[in-house]
């Protein structure tokens, strides 16, 4: 989905250091392909970066860029991870995301990358 530099990263301070970052977007919104309507959820990014960092703006902007796309919420996420996966090379990453009620039910979708090696 995303454009060829949307994602901007910055060098990881510890390469030599196995750690997590969480980053949680609690407002993000799509649209059901099927109805039209707003889809209402979080988006959860955990990783352990490599050499490089998600730039937290240019995240938003990314997220953003799903406001008004009509899409399911599997594709999204796996989306999602191939997008920041691709952009940051992290040792592991996990995306979950996770759906307001709509008729009763919520949804959690989560998407592993696990790096060769």
């Amino acid at each position: 989905m995303s454009e060829p530099g949307t994602i901007e990263m910055f060098d990881n301070p510890r390469p030599g250091r196995d750690y997590r970052i969480t980053i949680r977007c609690p407002e993000f919104t799509s649209v059901c392909p099927k109805t039209g309507q707003p889809d209402f959820g979080e988006i959860l990014v955990e990783y352990c970066p490599d050499q490089r960092c998600i730039e937290l703006k240019s995240l938003k902007f990314y997220l953003q860029g799903y406001r008004n796309r009509g899409i399911f919420y599997e594709s999204l996420t796996n989306d999602i991870l191939d997008d920041l996966s691709g952009a940051c090379k992290p040792r592991w990453m996990k995306v979950t995301a996770r759906f307001a009620p709509r008729g009763g039910i919520t949804t959690d979708v989560a998407a592993e990358y696990h790096a060769q090696g």
